[in-house]
């Protein structure tokens, strides 16, 4: 169909459909390319009828067209699972792809975009552990925490019946020692109050943890801003996301060690799903640095309590800042490879008193 020509009512039925449906013929050349699919490339069905998807718009071009080549070849359908397909610079999407040969002349391609049933799964899978792995750490805490007392409050009394100052050292270390498991402690067990929520701007959060972050850094640190300033108020307790957001920029900071940047970006997104909620409108804050990466035998586990990848840290950092975040209805992921990290806080704007506590 020319762009000009009215849609028959198969190609409307088409272009009401998720997927991405592509009919070529035996050469790559596009003869129709419904709204899914101008969507899923960037490419309007004027732009491409009649012509091959060009290879700087969408990288997976070549892709497609041996998809097509083969189905010619073989006269067979295929379906090819879980393909990651780059689409257009930095974005890749996983699909199923369907090639069915119509004719020795036409062939049909049919594209499900699989990176939202997969996100889903990947968050519920994110607040699941998180969930289980805070109830079993808060009540592990408590069991540590009595004795821990008990030995301290001993530790206490003999430094008292002490008359020898030599001794009274060890009954320090013991106390000191004592002192640091319960801060250790109350760490695992994380925040116990519910949040005192408030019409909270998401760049006074952002803008007051920048603050922190640039006076400990040294001085080959930058730190970009590229804030949408139209985001409106969220419902939010905002000393529960300064902690958050200073937990995962401490450790940018510390991944980059002298030299680096650091990019504060957020944005809007419509219709947007967190884990099995639908909300109207979230933002989204990205919080990324160009240091070494994270490497991938962590990536699945970061967000565990006392899973570090530097020796002298607690792994305790991003645990809590999850558990704030959903707190707030919300949720953090993350994508690392070699220089480019980014963590990514959606955050509901508006409230949902289902996830307080």
């Amino acid at each position: 169909m020319s762009p000009q020509e009215q849609p028959t009512p198969a190609e409307r039925a088409l272009d009401h459909m998720s997927s991405a449906v592509l009919l070529c013929d035996d050469g790559g050349r596009i003869r129709y390319i419904n709204s899914a699919a101008e969507v899923m490339f960037g490419l309007s069905a004027r732009q491409v009828t009649g012509h091959r998807l060009p290879a700087n718009a969408a990288p997976c071009a070549i892709t497609l067209e041996d998809a097509v080549i083969q189905a010619v070849r073989t006269g067979e359908p295929y379906t090819s699972r879980e393909m990651v397909l780059e689409v257009g610079l930095d974005r890749r999407v996983t699909v199923d792809l369907t090639v069915t040969p119509l004719s020795q002349s036409e062939v049909l391609l049919e594209i499900s975009d699989l990176n939202r049933r997969l996100r889903i799964t990947r968050e519920q899978n994110l607040i699941n552990q998180n969930q289980a792995t805070r109830h079993l750490l808060r009540g592990l805490a408590h069991e540590i925490k009595n004795p821990l007392g008990g030995l301290r409050g001993a530790a206490q009394l003999l430094e008292r019946e002490l008359g020898d100052s030599d001794l009274r050292e060890y009954t320090q270390i013991i106390i000191g020692e004592a002192d640091r498991l319960r801060t250790l402690v109350n760490g695992l067990l994380g925040p116990n109050s519910r949040p005192q929520r408030r019409e909270t701007n998401i760049h006074e959060v952002l803008e007051r943890v920048r603050q922190l972050v640039a006076a400990e850094a040294p001085p080959g640190i930058t730190i970009r801003r590229d804030y949408d300033p139209s985001i409106p108020p969220l419902i939010a307790e905002p000393n529960q996301l300064i902690q958050a957001t200073l937990n995962i920029l401490r450790n940018a900071l510390q991944s980059l060690g002298d030299s680096g940047q650091i990019t504060l970006r957020t944005r809007t997104q419509r219709q947007f799903t967190i884990a099995d909620t639908p909300h109207r409108l979230v933002v989204r804050v990205d919080l990324i640095d160009n240091g070494p990466g994270i490497p991938p035998d962590l990536q699945e586990r970061i967000f565990y309590p006392m899973v570090t990848g530097r020796p002298e840290g607690t792994g305790l950092g991003l645990s809590i800042a999850q558990t704030l975040v959903h707190q707030h209805g919300g949720l953090i992921e993350c994508w690392s490879e070699p220089g480019h990290t980014e963590f990514t806080l959606w955050l509901p704007l508006e409230a949902d008193d289902d996830n307080e506590g």
